[in-house]
């Protein structure tokens, strides 16, 4: 099987079982779990007969260089390269290389994993340099929120949509382990890591309880520190799988770095383990577990005091380590779809013919002139035809209700002839009805007669027995199906009865646009409501009449009814007008979470396009469970209820904790660009209409 994709370690990571550090963990790990593997090679270096993690590694000799190491070490992966034309590259914490590389101007995509602070390695200190890396990289990723924050210092917001938190992963263990009076400590055995603190701390609990034994586990040439203690035994660098097996039986684990970790895998790792893990507040520490162990004073008397007083009380040690046994947040199986998804669509852009040939494409949809272009923020069509032009295609849009509106017609007779004519001079490669059928048969036989033009339709509401408008809304997508080559909808297509054939049918996500979804909602400082909800976004009236109900109002008004506590921000409910637009964001901007209720029943991967106006403008959303859509996003992206009181009660677990609303809303807006941009789904189209059998899919297809 061909190699598409090359992992470029930095040439001094030993990708080997005793040796291996941070990286070559994350990358052997992210390799077991990973559905491309065989696609996969792992570029490294290894002296001698060192047996490598993995069977696809490529040895890139650098033993006879002594200097400029790392140029001589990229200039033979270069090589490599040119014999086999990688379709990925992705490298790891080297930036030296990736510029080296980028310079080259190669045909593929490059993936950038950075794993320390980016302002501390070669050609990433400046940021003029890290401005060219954000500017040329088709995608970083970071391995803490702190190492992101650092790459970003000084540069514009513009730059951070191909950039993501990619948190190492942990394969959790079924059951809890049997646990020893065993205090551990893993890692350079210096006083960046705080072994001086975490030693003499120590010595003076092995002395008040007998029993419990302490291992320091790893080495350091460059400093010597000492604790003698029967019970304080220090063993030299063990393999990784050798450690694991420490913090199974260990109780206490301590992680009480001075410098600035860009992670802590020993603490997510002796946590996931059911460890009662203390860890300093430095770098990104903070981020590997829900730790309630921080040590906010860095010194041996704060740190003897915590463990003592964890000691002393067996109740609180075993609820902690139950704590942390049972909630591992970062999983291996999630780092691994996150990363496998982006290089699929990667893959899958690169054998794209369409790529190759700049298509011309009708799109004929309502572009809201006729209301001044007040809904242009949840235009569907707008996001998609922006989808094409940014995927090199050129795009004529047609907005048949302005054409008919203007024309004072009340049917499409005049339309149909208007198309032909349009049709006749552009001679386009794919006609695109959106959300309408408006074309005649004749029409679209004779389009497709003269121009080989191919048809597709994309349809944005429920549609399932029961929802709103359902009869009329099947009876006009299935008008003329025979000769629509494929169909888009919202709803997905398992659940629609429907004559259309299943194989022209096609589920679409809603897509979302750099443009237009352009809030990061997370960093208003204005937000003093907790909840936003916008009924039709005003969609389908302009202002709210008295007798006009919307089957929502149910559910809100039992949400406000059993609500005491919490304050709300609906648009087009009650007496509060719907708003658009500038108006709408502005709205949005004063709230900390939002919901997204559609109309109709919750089905499976249904939401009106008020999802995308949410989550990518950067706002915590919560989803109805029923609508499956934790297939896309984790908890730590967006909030799903059962029910009224259920959603009531994430709230209040949420309310007050504003760092962890902030992580979530931050969370979901880059997990739905990443996934959901109208780039994605514009090409989407193209493939499933030209009939395109992809070898790679789309994480919803």
């Amino acid at each position: 099987m061909k190699k598409e994709i090359a992992i470029i370690l930095p040439y001094k990571e030993k990708y080997t079982l005793n040796e291996a550090s941070a990286a070559a963990i994350w990358v052997k790990d992210y390799l077991e779990h990973s559905l491309l593997k065989d696609k996969t090679s792992v570029f490294g270096y290894l002296e001698g007969k060192c047996k490598p993690l993995t069977s696809n590694f490529v040895n890139l000799d650098i033993s006879n260089i002594k200097y400029k190491k790392n140029y001589f070490y990229t200039k033979k992966f270069y090589s490599h390269y040119k014999k086999n034309k990688y379709e990925i590259i992705e490298i790891h914490n080297r930036p030296e290389s990736l510029v080296f590389l980028l310079k080259k101007q190669l045909n593929c995509k490059f993936i950038f994993v950075y794993h320390n602070n980016p302002q501390d390695l070669r050609f990433s200190k400046s940021v003029k340099e890290r401005l060219f890396i954000a500017k040329n990289c088709d995608q970083l990723y970071f391995v803490s929120n702190w190492v992101m924050d650092k790459f970003f210092e000084g540069l514009p917001f513009e730059y951070k949509n191909n950039c993501e938190i990619l948190y190492p992963g942990i394969n959790k263990i079924n059951k809890f382990p049997k646990k020893e009076k065993i205090i551990i400590f893993t890692g350079k055995l210096n006083s960046s890591k705080g072994y001086d603190i975490f030693g003499k701390a120590l010595l003076n609990i092995l002395n008040k309880f007998t029993k419990w034994k302490v291992y320091a586990i790893g080495n350091e040439r460059r400093e010597t520190h000492n604790f003698i203690h029967k019970n304080f035994n220090v063993i030299d660098w063990l393999p990784h799988e050798k450690i694991l097996n420490f913090y199974k039986k260990s109780s206490i684990s301590v992680v009480c770095s001075r410098w600035q970790e860009p992670f802590g895998r020993t603490a997510m790792e002796s946590a996931g383990y059911g460890c009662a893990t203390i860890t300093s507040n430095r770098g990104g520490l903070p981020e590997t577990f829900n730790n309630n162990l921080i040590l906010n004073k860095l010194n041996t008397q704060t740190l003897e005091k915590l463990i003592i007083k964890v000691i002393k009380n067996k109740n609180l040690l075993r609820k902690i380590q139950i704590k942390n046994f049972n909630n591992v947040i970062h999983k291996i199986e999630n780092l691994t779809k996150k990363i496998d998804n982006l290089k699929n669509n990667y893959l899958t852009k690169k054998i794209n013919y369409i790529r190759n040939k700049n298509l011309k494409i009708l799109h004929i949809s309502s572009f809201d002139e006729k209301n001044n272009h007040r809904l242009f923020n949840i235009s569907i069509s707008n996001k998609i035809t922006s989808g094409f032009i940014r995927n090199n295609h050129d795009v004529i849009n047609f907005s048949y209700k302005d054409f008919n509106k203007k024309l004072l017609l009340k049917t499409n007779a005049h339309v149909n002839s208007k198309l032909l004519n349009i049709a006749d001079n552009y001679r386009p490669d794919l006609i695109l009805l959106g959300h309408n059928n408006i074309l005649n048969r004749k029409t679209i036989e004779e389009i497709r007669t003269k121009y080989n033009t191919k048809f597709a339709l994309w349809y944005e509401d429920h549609l399932v027995e029961g929802g709103p408008n359902y009869v009329n809304n099947l009876n006009l997508i299935e008008s003329n199906e025979d000769l629509i080559d494929h169909y888009f909808v919202t709803t997905f297509p398992d659940i629609i009865k429907t004559r259309i054939p299943k194989n022209k049918l096609s589920y679409m996500p809603i897509p979302a646009d750099e443009n237009i979804e352009n809030l990061e909602i997370y960093n208003s400082k204005n937000r003093y409501k907790d909840l936003f909800f916008a009924l039709s976004h005003g969609v389908n009236y302009g202002k709210l009449k008295p007798r006009n109900i919307d089957e929502r109002e149910t559910f809100l008004n039992e949400m406000i009814l059993k609500n005491n506590k919490f304050t709300f921000n609906i648009l087009g409910y009650a007496h509060e007008q719907p708003k658009w637009n500038y108006h709408y964001f502005n709205e949005l901007s004063k709230c900390k979470m939002a919901l997204n209720l559609s109309r109709g029943r919750p089905t499976k991967y249904a939401s009106s396009n008020r999802i995308a106006s949410l989550v990518a403008n950067g706002i915590m959303t919560f989803i109805d469970r029923k609508t499956k859509f934790f297939d896309f996003f984790s908890n730590d992206e967006m909030g799903f209820y059962n029910n009224v009181e259920d959603l009531l009660n994430q709230i209040d677990k949420l309310h007050g904790n504003i760092n962890k609303i902030n992580k979530i809303s931050r969370n979901g807006k880059r997990k739905y660009f990443s996934i959901f941009n109208n780039s994605i789904i514009s090409e989407y189209i193209l493939f499933k209409t030209f009939d395109k059998k992809n070898k790679y899919k789309y994480v919803w297809d």
